[in-house]
């Protein structure tokens, strides 16, 4: 029990997932901050494959099932339905980052300018973990996937990471955030504002996989934590337009949340020091936008 949460669970035990998965951490404490009163709607991918073997689920609120593309749309049909019934529930949109940066983006972005009534939450585990670990535009440069292998003249992913939740905030939405599996409480406090916030609102939550992220399965909260710490994975809200950046303070190097993975055991000191300016570059940006408290 952590100090603050909600003790009642949503998400029961003896699921399916890898041992370690993020994903699966971070819905329990999504959950736990929506409480009993919410709906959930899920696309296909991980979570709900490991969640609902049939004849076996583990969700305790109503929960639905959609496709890969249309959670936020099926999400903006609850929210009409409930609304000519008089009848008000949180809504629950959750979907990976290939169901959200790639395949889903359609459907949210009309939900979004609709101004239709629910909080999207992406799970952000950087590839489409479900089918094989493919590439998806969640992946970051140089990261090993099924469809982007490393040889000897390319070395992974070649692109860098879509920056979602400054899509999202174009779309003059009143809550964006980011979060890490690493911090429940801050979890928890950015879905209660996200829920109680005005519209689409959305969170994007840090994930690892073990499996596609090649690491063993006890870390998973040491390496969230320190993607966090090396400012890997920036933690921000974005309330109306302005930004709010989490500080860090003593920044480690980034080089020993890489070596910790599989996935990024490939690269050389030449990349890993590309890596570093990119950080540098955003987070440098993402200071300035905090320090402004203008409007994005």
């Amino acid at each position: 029990m952590i100090l603050g949460l909600n003790e009642k669970e949503y998400f029961a035990s003896g699921h399916r997932a890898c041992p370690g998965c993020g994903q699966a951490l971070a819905v329990r404490h999504v959950l736990k901050a929506a409480g009993d009163n919410t709906i959930i709607v899920n696309a296909t991918g991980c979570l709900e494959v490991f969640s609902t073997p049939y004849p076996e689920t583990s969700w305790k609120l109503p929960y639905i099932h959609v496709a890969f593309e249309n959670a936020a749309a099926v999400a903006s049909g609850i929210y009409r339905a409930l609304k000519i019934q008089n009848k008000k529930s949180n809504i629950l949109a959750l979907a990976g980052d290939g169901g959200t940066f790639d395949i889903g983006l359609q459907a949210l972005s009309g939900a979004i300018e609709r101004k239709e009534k629910f909080t999207y939450v992406c799970f952000d585990n950087s590839a489409y973990m479900n089918t094989g670990v493919q590439r998806s535009s969640a992946t970051e440069k140089y990261m090993e996937t099924s469809t982007t292998p490393y040889g000897k003249k390319i070395h992974g992913n070649l692109l860098w990471k879509k920056p979602m939740p400054f899509i999202i905030a174009a779309h003059n939405v009143n809550y964006v955030a980011t979060a890490s599996v690493s911090e429940p409480i801050d979890i928890n406090n950015k879905i209660k504002k996200a829920l109680n916030s005005e519209g689409v609102s959305y969170v994007q939550i840090l994930s690892p996989c073990p499996l596609g992220w090649k690491y063993e399965s006890s870390k998973t909260i040491e390496i969230a934590k320190l993607a966090v710490e090396t400012k890997f994975y920036p933690i921000f809200e974005i309330e109306n337009g302005v930004l709010k950046l989490k500080n860090i303070e003593n920044p480690k190097d980034v080089k020993t949340f890489l070596a910790m993975q599989g996935r990024f055991k490939h690269v050389n000191s030449n990349e890993v020091e590309e890596i570093k300016r990119y950080i540098n570059e955003q987070w440098n940006r993402l200071l300035e936008l905090d320090k402004s408290k203008a409007k994005l």
